[in-house]
């Protein structure tokens, strides 16, 4: 019966690292939950894709103990080992993707170009990094909806990183003007509402001679960052509205893309 005693060798193999993973993931879990708010980002970040890689290595040593315990198992991973070129180039093709994702992941927390918390832009997308997974980021939008981008992805695209020096994001208004309109008195228009503490310059022109007007407003959190846009874009519209002044609705997307309000 010596394939039994392998057998229940092997799974208290398994129970224990189950059982042990799951103690260092709780256990880190509460660490974490404790320092509440007090842990910096670069911390936070390195510490869960840290927690991931431990639990990882701990199950993996306790499926490799497992199946040296049971006979039948151990002699079946010799063989297989022993065409190695053959199993290497097999798993090596079928995994690429998800190992270059899990050193990716590594890198992500080593270099840090973007944090838990960090308000960034990704292949088009805004949000808040809400998780640095082993093998994918997940971006929280201002929708609430999630973004997974493979962390492979998030090495090579280039990433807008609002909040890796300071924990505020700047707010623009981006408005357009037709052609032929006084840009001048426009301007003028726009220091007389805001004040000269919020910046107007001219942006663009498209083909067609509408001028792209951006303003920058106050700093703010990244999750009140949509509300402040609004409420600039709407302070900034009135007087232009007023003064005759405004592009008919499309003008400027029309001529150089989605640029009716930027954000």
């Amino acid at each position: 019966m010596d394939w039994v005693d392998g057998a229940i060798a092997a799974a208290l193999a398994l129970l224990v690292a189950g059982v042990v993973a799951l103690l260092v993931r709780r256990m880190l879990d509460h660490a974490g939950a404790l320092a509440g708010d007090r842990v910096d980002p670069v911390l936070a970040t390195r510490v869960r894709v840290l927690r991931r890689l431990i639990v990882a290595s701990i199950l993996a040593v306790g499926i490799f103990v497992a199946i040296s315990q049971v006979d039948a198992l151990n002699q079946l991973a010799t063989s297989l080992l022993a065409s190695t070129a053959i199993l290497a180039a097999v798993v090596g093709f079928a995994s690429r993707q998800v190992l270059g994702n899990a050193i990716a992941g590594v890198q992500l927390a080593v270099a840090q170009p973007v944090r838990i918390g960090d308000a960034i832009t990704v292949m088009d997308q805004t949000g808040v990094v809400e998780d640095v997974r082993l093998t994918s980021t997940y971006v929280r939008t201002a929708a609430n909806a999630r973004i997974i981008v493979p962390n492979e992805q998030m090495i090579g695209a280039v990433v807008r990183n609002d909040t890796i020096v300071s924990p505020e994001v700047g707010t623009e208004a981006a408005l357009w003007l037709p052609a032929g309109a006084d840009t001048t008195r426009a301007v003028a228009l726009l220091h007389e509402e805001l004040g000269d503490d919020a910046p107007v310059r001219v942006a663009d022109m498209s083909p067609e001679g509408a001028v792209k007007i951006v303003v920058s407003g106050p700093t703010t959190v990244p999750a009140q960052r949509l509300a402040a846009e609004g409420e600039l874009r709407a302070r900034c519209l009135a007087p232009l509205h007023a003064a005759g002044l405004l592009a008919p609705e499309g003008a400027g997307a029309s001529a150089s893309g989605p640029n009716q309000a930027s954000g």
